[in-house]
C-alpha cells in the first residue's frame, strides 16, 4: 500500500548551483549534504506542512537517458497562490513548462523547467487544505 510520498529527486549537472537556487526557491537550507570529493553528488531539503524531502542528485547518476531531458513526472508542491508563484519561479531563471489551467473549482496547475532541466509543478488546491486544516489544525 502507498502511503505518500517520501522524496522527490530532481537530477542537475551542478549540484551546488542547484541546491542554491532551490533555497531560495523552498526558503530554507538543505538539511543533509552527501559529502564527497569535491562538490556534492546529493542534497536534501525538507520543506512544507509536511515536511516532505527534496533530493538534489547529480546528473550522473540520473536513470538512463534522464540527464539530457525534463524528467517524466511533474512533482505538484502546494502553494497559496499559483500565478505568483509561477511569476517567482520565472524570475528566478525557470522556464514555462504549462501556464496555470484552473481544473475545477478550488483546484488550480501550472509547471515550469527550472534551470537544471527538471519540471517543477504548483498547485492550488482546496482538498489539500481541507485536509491539513483536519489534520494540523490550519485554518488557511
Amino acid at each position: 500500500m502507498l502511503r505518500g510520498f517520501t522524496t522527490v529527486s530532481y537530477f542537475a549537472d551542478d549540484v551546488p548551483a542547484a541546491a542554491a537556487w532551490y533555497t531560495q526557491v523552498v526558503g530554507v537550507e538543505p538539511y543533509f549534504v552527501r559529502p564527497e570529493e569535491g562538490p556534492p553528488a546529493y542534497v536534501e531539503f525538507r520543506i512544507g506542512d509536511y515536511q516532505n524531502e527534496l533530493g538534489i542528485v547529480d546528473s550522473r547518476y540520473a536513470p538512463h537517458g534522464q540527464s539530457d531531458a525534463p524528467g517524466g513526472a511533474v512533482i505538484y508542491w502546494a502553494v497559496d497562490d499559483v500565478q505568483a508563484s509561477v511569476e517567482r519561479l520565472l524570475s528566478l531563471g525557470a522556464t514555462v513548462h504549462q501556464e496555470p489551467i484552473e481544473r475545477g473549482p478550488g483546484f488550480v496547475t501550472a509547471s515550469v523547467i527550472d534551470p537544471f532541466g527538471n519540471i517543477l509543478g504548483v498547485m492550488y488546491n482546496q482538498h489539500y487544505l481541507d485536509v491539513v486544516s483536519r489534520t494540523m489544525g490550519d485554518t488557511r
